[in-house]
């Protein structure tokens, strides 16, 4: 399969064969990569703002009312 001949995959197989795989690890990486943030943005728990926990965490405790907590929360683009 591999000989120089008049079959199809002679020696200029090799680096295009080699180049495949290469991206076809890549694609693969790629879309493990991307579902993984997918399921972190969908996720209760995941990457938050940081501005808006604390402010969250204040009007639950009763540290500020809810006019300024609307506000607030209004201001960090939430």
């Amino acid at each position: 399969m591999w000989w120089n001949g008049r079959h199809m995959f002679g020696w200029g197989f090799g680096p295009i064969h080699v180049l495949f795989w290469i991206v076809v690890v890549g694609l693969v990486i790629a879309a493990v990569r991307a579902s993984r943030w997918r399921s972190l943005q969908r996720s209760p728990g995941g990457p938050r703002s940081t501005g808006l926990s604390i402010l969250e965490e204040r009007y639950a405790k009763g540290e500020i009312q809810r006019d300024e907590y609307l506000q607030k929360k209004g201001d960090l683009g939430a």
